[in-house]
């Protein structure tokens, strides 16, 4: 395989798995939010900023992907050079994918207590944006990688 290909793989595994990520962790919040509106439909504008948390993973994944797509004309004649790319956009697909996951159910878990008591939202918040950190520092390592490259 050439570089072009081998970079190409691991940028579009970047998408594929912060989406999934993304969409499995929003499965849970949504799920749970779904309940809470059920039997309070004023508790959601407390709970919809919790709730999209886990949303922002597929974003970074894309990010990863667009910038990478710039620097492809860069690893298409090196296969080291396109190693180090799919190595980076890696580390943004596995980073994505399990902190949306995890910020899904922890998110989930904050949205039912709010749901109990809604003056906590705010102090329920951090903890899944704590997860959210770990995708960031996910996409800056990424990013830090590939202006290496």
């Amino acid at each position: 395989m050439d570089g072009f290909s081998i970079a190409v793989l691991g940028l579009a595994l970047s998408t594929i798995l912060c989406g999934i990520g993304s969409s499995l962790g929003l499965k849970y919040t949504v799920s749970t939010l779904s309940g809470v509106a059920a039997g309070d439909p004023s508790k959601v504008g407390k709970c919809m900023l919790i709730a999209l948390l886990p949303a922002t993973q597929g974003l970074y994944g894309l990010v990863i992907s667009i910038i990478g797509m710039g620097n492809l004309a860069n690893v298409a004649a090196d296969p080291a050079k396109g190693y180090a790319m799919f190595f980076a956009a890696c580390i943004m697909a596995i980073s994505g994918f399990a902190s949306a996951v995890l910020q899904g159910k922890a998110a989930s878990s904050a949205i039912v207590a709010v749901g109990k008591k809604d003056e906590l939202s705010g102090k329920l918040m951090m903890y899944p944006a704590m997860i959210e950190m770990y995708a960031l520092l996910g996409l800056v390592a990424s990013i830090l990688i590939m202006g290496a490259i």
